[in-house]
């Protein structure tokens, strides 16, 4: 008891060193939910034709946790040659190209001298090697063109492509990593399909031209170019072979194990339908495919890529193209090595060129330009959406407005409802009804307030806290309204502050207490909700920790904010089920993000009877943030669809965002107390 009521002394008296109380729990919560992702999919699938009729919907899934879903048109490349570089045995173009308008694709093209028309093509794709001259951005294409040298050598045309981040037109891989664009996951985004698209239409360009055999196409890449190889493979067929190198390994690594910290967003779709990575590998059957990694690889480890491998070689055999799939596992860290080069040459030589059996590979892939000389661009074009490819990569739900009548209203509210369930809140796999188990505590007093915790069960092996706050005589009869209010950091160190002090250090000694908070109206109980990691479960106060956390919950499907609100609804539920309390009037509330937490409980819980909400954001680009939420609707929308129902307050400082939900109420009759907007205020 005295841990729940004064946290924060608890935690600030903590070694130097420990472990705040929720950050075992957290650990824990991050193996149980990775081992229930890895205990489905892919073993349950008994033969090829039922493989066959899954792959179809996977891709589809794919698609849309990358934000490709609405790509239904391809626009012409305007692409164009910059120069050409002669080499031996080969020249290279310099090639640009726009995947979207705007959206530029720097490359070089390597085209063999003399090789019989049409020739066998790769596509190369680039890991993370910033190479600057003077300042200039050369692009990471020139730090691997080795490859494309090697490939034009031995009769292939290969084009090297530059990603998003480390191209000529220098966009952003890291966002949630470093940048605080927690908001890509509320629009859906991840620079990985970008990388995607960018692939995939570096294909359409391969196709053009006349060197190509379209037929006879691979893809390589390795560590953010393997994991692009992935993608691309698993989408497009035109990629006949590929070898993907040290770009994939288990999501037990990247969760649990915490590889996740050594990755940006490029490395990651949204992974809404809870996947495990060798779904993606698994994609690519029956095309021959060659796992490749290193033995000492910290970021991409041995064990979950071998696992990534056992998964998609079961695909394999039920196609019965076992001998399409292979492993290369070589001595090294996470470096392009020699050893690495060699595997994947050979395997192109023997599923492109249909040369197995041939002399083993000897011909050392080494750098031969200086990487100014192929550099594509002049100048950055003015039109260039590589730096803001962000706000527009994927599409976005329009700006609220209210509607032309009633039907048009609720079929708004009917759509985006359902549009929530199975595309923003899939992390909900548990059922909602699952036993509460709770409890409540023997009351403490202190001066006139009342004091005694509510808990309940979120999620296996967390119980969470409702505080309730009462006049010392008011028994339970006496109630007649509850106050409940979400707490976040800011609250809850506000909260802690004021009831901490007022506590004895134990309940068998009330005479310890320091200070008498100010106790509810009569008949009024207070509650007050502490989501995961708030108060008693938080984890961590490092910031990069708390980021990390948070990026760990990206890959199991969810958001931080989005099981914050299924804490919410059990804790709504779990009050409801205090078997003393009378039926009676229900106000939620809360400030900043907490009240766009309140607003969405009140959404989906129908026992609210009243919101009052302090500084909501008028977006979920500020929060809170749920999966994919920004395609389909914005804070206002979600105001009007409660507002139709129970009655609003908003104090907030600006009030011209919310004029559409007035127009809404306007449109739809509501009484004049339905919503109403106050002034700048904190919630009491």
């Amino acid at each position: 008891m005295a841990l729940l009521w004064a946290p924060i002394a608890v935690i600030a008296q903590l070694p130097a060193g420990a472990s705040p109380p929720g950050s075992h729990w957290i650990d824990r919560y991050f193996e149980l939910e990775t081992a229930r992702l890895e205990a489905s999919p892919l073993s349950e699938i008994p033969t090829a034709e039922a493989w066959e009729a899954r792959r179809e919907r996977l891709r589809q899934e794919l698609r849309f946790m990358l934000g490709l879903d609405g790509f239904t048109s391809r626009p012409d490349l305007q692409a164009s040659v910059s120069g050409t570089i002669p080499g031996q045995g080969f020249r290279v173009e310099k090639v640009v190209f726009q995947s979207l308008p705007g959206l530029y694709v720097t490359g070089n093209l390597f085209v063999p001298d003399n090789a019989p028309e049409p020739s066998p093509a790769i596509l190369y794709v680039c890991g993370h090697a910033p190479v600057k001259h003077d300042g200039v951005s050369l692009g990471n294409k020139t730090a691997y063109h080795h490859h494309g040298a090697w490939f034009a050598r031995n009769g292939y045309v290969c084009l090297t492509i530059d990603t998003l981040q480390l191209g000529e037109i220098e966009g952003i891989h890291h966002g949630t990593y470093r940048e605080g664009r927690w908001w890509w996951n509320a629009r859906g985004y991840t620079p990985a399909g970008v990388e995607a698209w960018n692939g995939i239409r570096a294909l359409d360009y391969l196709e053009s031209r006349p060197e190509v055999d379209s037929s006879r196409m691979g893809m390589t890449g390795r560590s953010g170019g393997g994991a692009y190889t992935w993608w691309v493979a698993a989408l497009d067929e035109r990629v006949r072979v590929a070898v993907p190198v040290a770009g994939i390994t288990s999501l037990r690594n990247h969760v649990v194990d915490g590889c996740v910290e050594g990755h940006c967003d490029c490395m990651y779709p949204l992974n809404l339908y809870g996947w495990d990575f060798s779904a993606v590998a698994a994609l690519t059957a029956p095309r021959p495919l060659l796992i490749s990694n290193t033995d000492k690889d910290r970021i991409f480890p041995l064990d979950g890529v071998v696992r990534v491998y056992e998964e998609a070689r079961r695909i394999y055999r039920l196609l019965d193209a076992e001998q399409n799939i292979g492993l290369n596992i070589t001595e090294g860290p996470h470096k392009d090595t020699h050893e690495l080069r060699v595997s994947a040459f050979s395997w192109f030589d023997r599923f492109l060129k249909d040369e197995a059996g041939t002399a083993p590979v000897t011909d050392p892939a080494l750098p031969v330009f200086d990487p100014v000389a192929l550099r594509v661009l002049e100048s950055i074009p003015g039109d260039q959406r590589n730096t803001s490819i962000d706000e527009s990569f994927v599409s976005a739900a329009p700006r609220p407005s209210p509607p032309a009548n009633r039907a048009a209203f609720q079929q708004h509210r009917r759509t985006s409802l359902r549009n929530l369930r199975v595309s923003c809140f899939l992390g909900w796999r548990d059922a909602m009804d699952a036993p509460l188990a709770a409890d409540v505590s023997a009351p403490i007093h202190t001066g006139e307030v009342q004091l005694q915790v509510l808990t309940f069960d979120t999620a296996q092996g967390l119980r969470l806290p409702v505080y309730l706050i009462r006049r010392s005589g008011d028994d339970w009869e006496a109630i007649r309204r509850v106050e409940a209010k979400v707490l976040l950091e800011e609250e809850w160190e506000r909260f802690a502050e004021i009831y901490a002090r007022s506590l004895p250090s134990s309940a068998e000694s009330p005479e310890g207490a320091q200070a008498t908070p100010e106790p509810p109206a009569a008949g009024t109980l207070l509650a007050l909700l502490a989501p995961r990691g708030i108060g008693p479960s938080a984890w961590s106060s490092d910031d990069r920790v708390r980021t990390h956390i948070r990026r760990r919950f990206m890959l199991l499907g969810q958001t931080l904010d989005s099981m914050r609100l299924w804490d919410l609804r059990r804790a709504t539920r779990a009050l409801l089920e205090i078997e003393e309390l009378p039926d009676c009037q229900i106000e939620l509330g809360g400030e900043g993000v907490a009240a766009g937490l309140a607003l969405y409980t009140a959404l989906f819980e129908r026992e609210i009877d009243s919101l009052r909400l302090s500084q909501l954001p008028h977006s979920h680009r500020q929060g809170p943030v749920f999966p994919n939420v920004l395609r389909y609707l914005d804070i206002p929308d979600a105001v009007s669809f409660v507002a139709h129902r129970i009655p609003v307050v908003l104090q907030v400082d600006d009030p011209s965002p919310w004029t559409v939900c007035r127009d809404t109420g306007d449109v739809l009759g509501w009484p004049a107390d339905r919503l109403v907007v106050t002034g700048t205020g904190r919630t009491p």
